[in-house]
C-alpha cells in the first residue's frame, strides 16, 4: 500500500502541475501595459492583469453512477458535521468499536442493501470498502481538490484526497487516495487501511457516446485481539485499568486482512445521430473484482488471569496445527451486463438486458474426513439472468421499475420498484418495494479453516425479502417507514458450550421475520440556536432471536451558529447525545470476518455525549470535539459488541480543505 500511495501522490503532483500550466496564459498585454514594462515597474503586470471571472459552483459537478447530479458543497452545516468521520458518511444506526478503522455495530437494519446475486461474505470488514455504486464521477470547471485529515486514537492520522480535473469539457479524470493508521488503546488493535480510487468519465459533442470507468485497490489491516478476557475489569473501578493497555485480551498477535481490486466499466451509445424525441441505445456494463481475507495468528493460545489458576484455553478450538495460522480465502468475480434501450421524450425509457454473472471462491486443499462430509477447495458458477427495466422521468415524478429473473439453473429474481414525487424544492415523496430472491453469501457454503470446528460445505436456500419503504421529505420533519419479511434467513451462532471457547457455524432459520421501523427527523430553529433530533423506532417479531436491534435509537444534537470577524468565519459549536435502548447485540468473530448471534449479554443504554466547535474559513471547515466526555462520569458499561468495549473520553480534531484552481 506504500507504493500506491506514493504513486498517488506522484500522480496528484503532476496532474496540479498540468492544470497549473494551463492556465497561466493572459490576454495579450494593451499598450499601457507595454509602456510600464519598458519603465522597469516589476508590479506593472500585476496591476493591469484582468481578474479571471470566477466559474459558479454548479460547474463542479458530482455524479453517481446512476448519473444523479449534485454539486461541490463548501458550506458548513450540522450534517456536515455528521459526515466527518472515517467512513466520509453519515453513521447514524451504527455504533463504532474503540479503534479507528475497526468494524461497526449495526443498530438499525434497514442500513442494509439487498441484492441478488451471491456475495463473497466477511461482510464486518466492508463498512469502509467501496462498493462500484458508491465511487464518484465528476465534471468540473477547474481543477479541484479536497484535502480531508483527522487525528485518531494513538499513534497515526486519517487522511482522504483527491483531484478532479477535465482536461476538455467532455473529459474527466479523478484520483483519490484514503488511508487510515491508528494504534489505537487496547492490545493488539492496530488498524492500516487505504483506498486508492481513479475514474475518468468521457462522453462526445452530441452525447452519441458517454463512458464512465474506475479502478480500485482497497485493503483493511486489522489487529484481532478478540475482545477483553476479564469485562469485570473494565466495568470495575481499579484505576489500573483506565489504561486500557493493561486490560486482557484473547490474542497479542492474530490479524485480518481484506484486499481487493476492480476494474469497473459503464458506458452507452445512441444509434441515431442527433437525439431527439425517440431514441436507441445500446448499453453496456462490466465489473471484474479480485478479493481475499486471510487471518493470521501465531500463538493459538489466550492466557485468561483467574483466581486462583489462570486459565490457558484456545478461543476457536481444537486445531490442526500448533501455530502460525494463516487461513486465506480468495474470491474473484465477472459481471456484464448488456442491454438496449428504448427512449421516448413523452414515455420515458424501456430497456431489456441480459447479465452474465460468473464466480469462482476458492481455497488450496480439499479436505477429506472420515465421519463427515468431504470440504471441497471451491465452488464458482455461471449466473444468467434476463431482464426489463422502465424509468419515468417528468415534471414532479421520477420511478423506475425493474425486473430480472434467472434462466440459468439457480432459482433467483428481483423485483424493484421506485418513485418519486417532488411537490416542491421543499417537500418530496417517495417509495420502494423490492421482492428478491437471494442467493447465498459464499461464506454460508464454503469456508475452510486451520481450525477444525471451522470448517463446512453447505447447500442453503435463496434467502426470500419482501421490503417496502415510504419516505417524506418536508419542510415541517423527515420521516421514513420500513417493513421488511424475510425468509430462510441466513445467520451465524455460537455451537460452544464452554466458557471462553467460541466455536461458530452457519444456520438458515426456517420461520418468518418480520422488521418494522419507523425514523423521523425534525430540526427547531430559535434565532441562531437550532435542536436537530433524530429517532429510530424498530419493531421485531419472531419466533426465535435472530434478527436483534434495539427497540429506540436517538441522536440530538442543540448548536449555535454564527458569523464573526465581520463574516469571514462561519462558527458552530454544540453537543450531540447518542443513546440506545438495551438488547443482545451480535458479537464479533474475527477469524471469519463476521457477526454472530448471541444470547448471553445485553448492551445499550449508556449516554453518548459529544462536544463539538467547527469553523468556516473560505473553502476550509475545521473540527475539533470532545467525544464522549462523560464516559468517566456514567459508569464503564459501554460496549459496542458483548466482547468489545465502545471508546472513552478523546479529544480529536482535523479539517476538511477544497482548492479551486
Amino acid at each position: 500500500m506504500a507504493k500506491k500511495f506514493l504513486l498517488f501522490i506522484f500522480l496528484l503532483l503532476s496532474l496540479t502541475t498540468f492544470a497549473q500550466r494551463k492556465q497561466k496564459g493572459n490576454p495579450a498585454p494593451s499598450s499601457q501595459s507595454s509602456a510600464n514594462d519598458r519603465s522597469g515597474n516589476p508590479d506593472a503586470e500585476k496591476n493591469v492583469k484582468p481578474k479571471s471571472p470566477k466559474a459558479p459552483i454548479d460547474l463542479y459537478r458530482v455524479i453517481t453512477l446512476e448519473r444523479d447530479t449534485t454539486y461541490i458543497d463548501t458550506s458548513l452545516s450540522i450534517q456536515k458535521e455528521y459526515i466527518y468521520n472515517y467512513l466520509r458518511r453519515d453513521s447514524f444506526g451504527l455504533l463504532a468499536f474503540a479503534n479507528e478503522g475497526q468494524t461497526y455495530q449495526t443498530l438499525q437494519f434497514g442500513l442494509n442493501d439487498f441484492s441478488p446475486f451471491p456475495e463473497f461474505g466477511f461482510k464486518a470488514k466492508h463498512f469502509n470498502f467501496l462498493e462500484a455504486n458508491q465511487i464518484k464521477y465528476y465534471s468540473v470547471a477547474t481543477p479541484l481538490t479536497e484535502l480531508y485529515f483527522k487525528t485518531v486514537m494513538e499513534q497515526g492520522q486519517s487522511l482522504d484526497a483527491f483531484i478532479a480535473v477535465n482536461t476538455s469539457e467532455r473529459l474527466n479524470f479523478s484520483i483519490a487516495y484514503k488511508g487510515l493508521r491508528s494504534l489505537g488503546k487496547y492490545v493488539n488493535q492496530l488498524s492500516s487501511t487505504g483506498n486508492f480510487r481513479f475514474t475518468t468519465s468521457y462522453h462526445t459533442s452530441s452525447k452519441r457516446y458517454a463512458v464512465n470507468m474506475h479502478i480500485t485497490s482497497q485493503d483493511m489491516s486489522n489487529g484481532e485481539n478478540g475482545g477483553i478476557t476479564n469485562p469485570e475489569d473494565f466495568e470495575g473501578k481499579d484505576q489500573d485499568f483506565r489504561d486500557r493497555a493493561r486490560l486482557n485480551v484473547y490474542f497479542q498477535d492474530a490479524t485480518s486482512l481484506l484486499d481487493g481490486n476492480r476494474y469497473f466499466v459503464d458506458h452507452h451509445f445512441r444509434f441515431n445521430k442527433e437525439e431527439g424525441e425517440n431514441n436507441l441505445y445500446i448499453d453496456h456494463q462490466f465489473n471484474y473484482e479480485n478479493k481475499f481475507f486471510e487471518y493470521t495468528q501465531t500463538n493459538l493460545t489466550s492466557l485468561i488471569p483467574s483466581e486462583p489458576l489462570d486459565i490457558v484455553v484456545q478461543r476457536f478450538g481444537d486445531s490442526y496445527t500448533s501455530g502460525n495460522i494463516r487461513d486465506k480465502t480468495r474470491y474473484n468475480r465477472m459481471y456484464n451486463k448488456l442491454g438496449a434501450t428504448y427512449e421516448n421524450k413523452t414515455l420515458g425509457q424501456f430497456q431489456f438486458f441480459v447479465e452474465d454473472f460468473r464466480y469462482n471462491h476458492y481455497y488450496n486443499s480439499i479436505l477429506i474426513f472420515d465421519d463427515k462430509p468431504t470440504i471441497p477447495s471451491s465452488i464458482g458458477d455461471r449466473i444468467n439472468t434476463v431482464g426489463g427495466q422502465y424509468r419515468y422521468q417528468k415534471g414532479n415524478w421520477n420511478g423506475k421499475a425493474l425486473y430480472s429473473n434467472s434462466i440459468s439453473d439457480q432459482e433467483m429474481s428481483n423485483l424493484d420498484l421506485t418513485a418519486t414525487y417532488t411537490l416542491n424544492e421543499d417537500n418530496l415523496f417517495s417509495f420502494q418495494y423490492q421482492n428478491i430472491s437471494k442467493l447465498p453469501d459464499h461464506i454460508y457454503n464454503l469456508y475452510q479453516s486451520s481450525y477444525k470446528a471451522y470448517n463446512w460445505v453447505n447447500d442453503f436456500n435463496n434467502e426470500k425479502i419482501n421490503n417496502f419503504e415510504v419516505k417524506a421529505e418536508t419542510q415541517w420533519a423527515s420521516a421514513s417507514l420500513q417493513l421488511t419479511t424475510l425468509n430462510n434467513k441466513l445467520y451465524f451462532s455460537d455451537n460452544s458450550t464452554a466458557q471462553d471457547t467460541l466455536l461458530v457455524s452457519p444456520k438458515q432459520y426456517g420461520n418468518t421475520i418480520n422488521y418494522l421501523s419507523l425514523k423521523i427527523s425534525k430540526e427547531i430553529r430559535v434565532g441562531k440556536f437550532a435542536l436537530d433530533n433524530t429517532i429510530l423506532y424498530q419493531k421485531v417479531d419472531q419466533d426465535s432471536p435472530i434478527l436483534n436491534v434495539p427497540e429506540l435509537v436517538t441522536r440530538n444534537t442543540l448548536y449555535f451558529s454564527d458569523h464573526f470577524f465581520k463574516k469571514a468565519m462561519f462558527l458552530q459549536t454544540g453537543i450531540t447525545f447518542n443513546y440506545f435502548t438495551k438488547y443482545f447485540a451480535n458479537d464479533y468473530n474475527p477469524l471469519i470476518g463476521e457477526f454472530y448471534v448471541q444470547d448471553k449479554k445485553e448492551i445499550g443504554e449508556f449516554p453518548m455525549f459529544d462536544f463539538f466547535i467547527n469553523a468556516k474559513i473560505r473553502q476550509t471547515r475545521i473540527y475539533l470535539k470532545a467525544e464522549h466526555f462523560n464516559s468517566s462520569l456514567t459508569g464503564n458499561d459501554f460496549y459496542s459488541a458483548p466482547s468489545y468495549p465502545y471508546r472513552d473520553f478523546m479529544v480529536r480534531f482535523g479539517l476538511v480543505w477544497n482548492f479551486f484552481q
